[in-house]
């Protein structure tokens, strides 16, 4: 899902969340080679890419206050996401609602794709604001969702990536960076990872 850090007065990123082995200060590491994230042999149909996420889970949030300050302070949150398959799985909506210390957050990610560029879509708004964030584009290779954008944050043009990994059919793990600096560094601000609901349906 997507972020909700540059939507929402300060910020609040998006999405799913559990957080596991997740530093408690920011990161700014290396950027990834784009070779290294493009290796697969010729175009693929990714149009069932989501399918895996469809149903309900339970939500665990850790998300940065601050990000591009040079803040260590991060906020927890708890709750659920709903994931459901929209167009027979060529789209679906994710509905967030998590609640902590720093507060209530509700929203959602229209997650579309494109059959001609075999790419994705994640489209991200909250309840607060009520718009549509400036959607982050990309796809899954190897099993690893990459979706990158350009957004504006304390009026900075930035870089954001967002990352989705599967780790087990009942567990993914979603990681949001930011770079001010055309993406040779990156700093973690947002990490969530869901764990199915056991008494759900898929």
């Amino acid at each position: 899902m997507r972020n909700l850090c540059t939507h929402v007065g300060t910020c609040v990123a998006l999405c799913h969340g559990g957080l596991v082995g997740v530093a408690a200060s920011p990161a700014r590491v290396p950027a990834q080679s784009p070779t290294n994230i493009q290796q697969t042999s010729g175009p693929r149909d990714g149009q069932a890419d989501f399918d895996f996420e469809i149903g309900t889970w339970k939500t665990h949030l850790r998300r940065l206050l601050k990000p591009l300050t040079g803040s260590t302070t991060w906020a927890e949150y708890d709750g659920t996401t709903v994931v459901h398959k929209v167009w027979n799985g060529r789209a679906n909506l994710v509905e967030l609602e998590v609640d902590g210390p720093a507060g209530h957050i509700e929203a959602l990610s229209l997650r579309l794709y494109n059959p001609l560029s075999r790419q994705w879509s994640l489209n991200f708004a909250n309840s607060a604001a009520g718009t549509m964030a400036t959607p982050t584009i990309g796809e899954f290779r190897n099993a690893r969702g990459e979706f990158y954008d350009q957004e504006t944050l304390n009026g900075r043009a930035i870089l954001v990536r967002f990352i989705i990994l599967p780790v087990s059919p009942d567990t993914i793990r979603f990681e949001q960076s930011f770079s001010d600096d055309g993406g040779k560094t990156w700093e973690l601000n947002w990490v969530a990872v869901d764990t199915r609901a056991k008494d759900a349906n898929r």
